[in-house]
């Protein structure tokens, strides 16, 4: 059985918003958007609050580093609206999202290693590198489709300067060498880790003016802490959710 919000201590929208100094305006928006259960009213129709809705505020506020905005509002309505499975779906899913970008983090290292070895294409190359370059390089479909991108997204990247393929004098067709893949398959891992292309163009150029991958290990550094840091946040929220969970009863 639920609590009767009327025995609870009443508090007034500038109470739960001063304590997290926020606005009285920003309370009421988070009520709208169900991201607090509703308040009640006096008969001069102001709202009065409880140690419930702070309980959800603390909770939303907790879940917001580890889930973001909109995940954390949905989770918040689902629990308001007595979902609560549908909250703990949207939380599983926030967790799978962490463990793929570990994965891609993963992987982008492993690129990082392969590109030790393959800054000078040799007999060594790698069979993934064979599997997309002929002697003369690689066209932007069977690139595209290695990578599972859209040949736009590699036209669009390549406006950017992160990709610097050549014109087949005969036929004006793009081509790729070596190097053009390695830079493609470096960009695209960092997309996947959320990294925009701005971003990326100067640590590209610094790969290859520099012949080295320094400016690369240090962003995978500063990836591996927002990731750490992300879970951790994740579980902070959760503990806020539980306590919200166990006064709302």
């Amino acid at each position: 059985m639920r609590p009767n919000l009327q025995s609870r201590v009443r508090l007034r929208p500038v109470d739960l918003a001063r304590e997290h100094g926020l606005s009285t305006q920003a309370i009421r928006n988070y009520e709208e958007a169900g991201i607090l259960p509703a308040a009640r009213r006096t008969p001069h129709g102001y709202r009065t609050y409880t140690s419930l809705h702070a309980g959800a505020l603390r909770a939303f506020l907790a879940l917001l580093p580890g889930h973001g905005h909109r995940t954390a509002t949905s989770i918040m309505r689902a629990v308001n609206q007595g979902t609560d499975e549908e909250a703990f779906r949207l939380i599983d899913e926030s967790h799978a999202q962490l463990l793929d970008d570990r994965r891609t983090l993963q992987a982008v290292k492993r690129a990082l290693g392969d590109l030790e070895h393959t800054t000078a294409p040799g007999p060594g190359a790698s069979s993934e590198s064979a599997a997309v370059s002929g002697p003369d390089g690689t066209f932007i479909g069977p690139l595209a489709g290695k990578l599972g991108i859209r040949p736009a997204t590699l036209r669009k990247w390549e406006g950017a300067g992160l990709v610097r393929p050549r014109r087949d004098p005969r036929t004006g067709y793009r081509v790729y060498d070596d190097a053009d893949v390695r830079d493609a398959r470096l960009t695209h891992q960092l997309r996947r880790g959320g990294y925009l292309l701005e971003q990326i163009a100067p640590l590209i150029a610094q790969v290859r003016a520099a012949g080295g991958l320094e400016p690369l290990e240090a962003a995978l550094r500063d990836w591996h802490g927002r990731l750490s840091a992300r879970g951790r946040a994740m579980l902070t929220g959760a503990a806020e959710l539980e306590a919200y969970l166990r006064e709302r009863g």
